[in-house]
Order: C-alpha cells, then structure tokens, then sequence
C-alpha cells in the first residue's frame, strides 16, 4: 500500500498537467501512487500522459466531463494510500512539498485535513490554499463591494483571510481542493466529494462536513508549491455564474432556509450593483467594455444559478 494516493483531474490543459506530473516525480520521495482522469480532453491530454508516462501514472479516460467532484471521486475509488491527496493540474512542485505535507500531517494528526502554502509562479503569494467559511456577513459585505476596502480587510473581507499572510501554521475553516491532504479513512467517511457540487465549493462543501465529524483543518507554510490558477476556465460570465450557483448550494445545505434565502437575494443584489457601476464607469471609459458584458449576462440569468440542487 502506497504511504499517498495523488489524485489530478484535468480538462484541456495538456502542457500543465505534463508539468504538474513532472514535477510530482521530481520533488517526491514519499511512496505514492499517482492516479489521473482526464475529462474529455480535447487536446490531446490522455494521449500525451500516456506517451510520456505510461504505467508510472494511472490514466483513466473518462468519455465524458465529470468536473472536478466527479473526477476525484472516480479517481478515489482506486485509490489506495493511507492518505488521499487532490492535487490540482495547474499547481507545479518546485520542492517536495507533497514530503512536507506528509509529514506535518502525521505531526498533527488531529486536523484530520491539510493543506499548504501556494505562490504564482513569479513566488508571490497565491492566498487561495485557504479560506474561512461563508457567512451571511461575507456575502453581505461582498454584495456591497465592501470586500475591496483597502481599510478594515479583515472585518469586511473575513472569508478570505487577508491579515494572515500564510507564513505560519494554524487551523483554517477550508482548505482549497488545489492541494488538499487527508486520510483515505475521512475521505470514505465522508463519501468523498457531493457530486451535486459540479465545479466550485465542493472543497468547502467536503472540509464543513468534515469538522462536523471533528476534523480542524490546518495549512502549513513548509509545504510550498505553485498554483498558477483558473486555467480550464475562459468564460468569465460563465465562470462567475457557476460560481455563484455553488455559493448559492452551499447556502442551502449549510444554512437556515431563511439565512439562504438572504443569501440568494444579496448575490442577485451584487451582481446588480456590479452591473450598474460597470455601466457608469464604461460610458467614463475607465473600465472596459466586456466587464459591463459580464456582469449584464450574470444578472440576466440569475434564475438560472440562484436554483440551487444541494439541499
């Protein structure tokens, strides 16, 4: 039985995920199985993998897009590490972090998940590793624009943590599913992922689910590794209105009714706002055109993403 079981899921992002599995094999020394599903790549993904890796990987084709929840949990069910770690195809090791991350995860074996420390690839810090829960509060001040005040950051903006600059361990409500660590054990109790979660929040859906079970999850700066981010997604109304589906499943299942319905209506209130205020600012010729395009087709189909399937 391998020590960790390394899970990659990508989708047409063929030149990273060769890198991201290059690197796994540069930097690791920790006995790991390495298991990927590409999703229906059409550009040559599988063919690549295969051709340059071969039996070292395990490559499972998936004839159709199961998005990043779906291809984890096929991946999982091969899986058979002590530990399970999702390992995003657009992060690229340049240390052995996944050893670091090992490790730290049997000195604190309490947290039950675990997670690192992520920079872009010119090292400035990536701050997306992790973040503390939704609330009614963060989707309030987000709705209202009060997330960008470059005053007050950590009562406006709690979600994403900004005074904590990642250079120390401490336990965090989510941990990103870029560069996630837990035991496979958690990971069958928890079924892994909530496939009704398609793309985006799964993580966060998965890491609330797991501290009602006890867990407390904890990152750590000693394993560090790049995460260039966002790089199977081009649509960017498409991106945030799958975003905001998510939000608005995850207010469902993790909130009151009346605290999710709230929830609802602030994220159709900010995307009005942001409408509007691209509307002023594009005519002022200080934003451009496409951000009023955005927004415009965000809020128009706002019936479509403020139904929500996870209850």
């Amino acid at each position: 039985m391998s020590t960790v079981s390394i899970l990659v899921v990508s989708y047409n992002t063929r030149e990273l995920t060769l890198e991201c599995l290059r690197s796994v094999f540069a930097h690791t020394r920790t006995d790991f199985e390495l298991i990927v599903v590409d999703n229906d790549s059409q550009d040559g993904s599988a063919d690549a993998i295969e051709a340059e890796f071969g039996a070292r990987v395990r490559l499972m084709r998936s004839a159709e897009n199961l998005g990043f929840a779906g291809g984890n949990n096929l991946a999982a069910r091969q899986a058979r590490g002590e530990f399970v770690l999702l390992l995003n195809p657009d992060t690229e090791l340049r240390s052995p972090a996944i050893d670091a991350l090992v490790a730290y995860a049997r000195q604190e074996r309490r947290a039950g998940l675990w997670g690192g420390r992520t920079t872009f690839a010119d090292g400035s810090l990536n701050p997306g590793s992790c973040w503390s829960r939704p609330t009614p509060w963060t989707t309030l001040c987000y709705s209202l624009g009060l997330t960008r005040s470059p005053i007050l950051k950590g009562f406006f903006d709690p979600e994403r943590l900004p005074t904590y600059g990642r250079d120390e361990a401490r336990e965090v409500d989510v941990v990103s599913g870029c560069f996630l660590l837990l035991t496979r054990a958690l990971w069958e109790e928890l079924e892994g992922f909530d496939l009704r979660f398609h793309m985006y929040a799964e993580d966060v859906d998965l890491c609330l689910r797991a501290r009602v079970r006890g867990a407390r999850p904890r990152v750590t700066p000693t394993a560090t590794l790049v995460h260039h981010g966002g790089a199977s997604e081009r649509a960017p109304a498409q991106k945030t209105i799958r975003l905001f589906r998510a939000k608005v499943q995850l207010f469902d299942k993790h909130w009151s009714r009346s605290a999710a319905g709230l929830g609802r209506r602030l994220l159709v209130l900010g995307s009005a706002l942001r409408w509007l205020a691209c509307t002023v600012l594009v005519k002022a010729r200080l934003v451009r055109p496409e951000a009023g395009a955005k927004w415009r087709e965000v809020y128009a189909k706002r019936d479509e993403w403020t139904r929500s399937e996870a209850a």
